[in-house]
């Protein structure tokens, strides 16, 4: 495996990348599926993205993160919030996201729909 460049872009982004769960690649490591990582019309890193696998479990993680505690030990209000987060970053186009969600948060499968409904209304 070839080492990542280290020009300027590749380093700004690179906290990015890793924090969205994906990986930087030097250009002669990429393959099929990775997004090239262009500066001045020339190619100098490659973005893999994560595996699907997983996306889920990273997404709850994240918005912990952000919200600065788990999901369980949250108000009502934080977990509506975290409903809410994870609803825009998509989590709930995944396959058996409400039942894992429910169980992340420790509420019913019927309260996160609750708080989904009351977003979209």
């Amino acid at each position: 495996m070839n080492k990542l460049p280290r020009h300027p872009v590749v380093l700004a982004v690179k906290p990015i990348v890793e924090q969205l769960g994906a990986s930087l690649v030097a250009i002669e490591d990429r393959e099929a599926g990775d997004l090239p990582l262009r500066w001045d019309g020339a190619d100098i890193a490659a973005v893999r993205p994560a595996p699907l696998h997983g996306a889920l479990d990273r997404m709850i993680e994240a918005v912990e993160r952000e919200m600065g505690a788990p999901l369980q030990t949250m108000s009502r209000e934080d977990k509506q919030r975290a409903i809410r987060l994870l609803d825009e970053r998509g989590a709930f186009i995944l396959r058996r996201a409400v039942e894992d969600i429910a169980d992340a948060i420790g509420v019913s499968r019927i309260t996160v729909y609750n708080y989904l409904n009351a977003l979209h209304r």
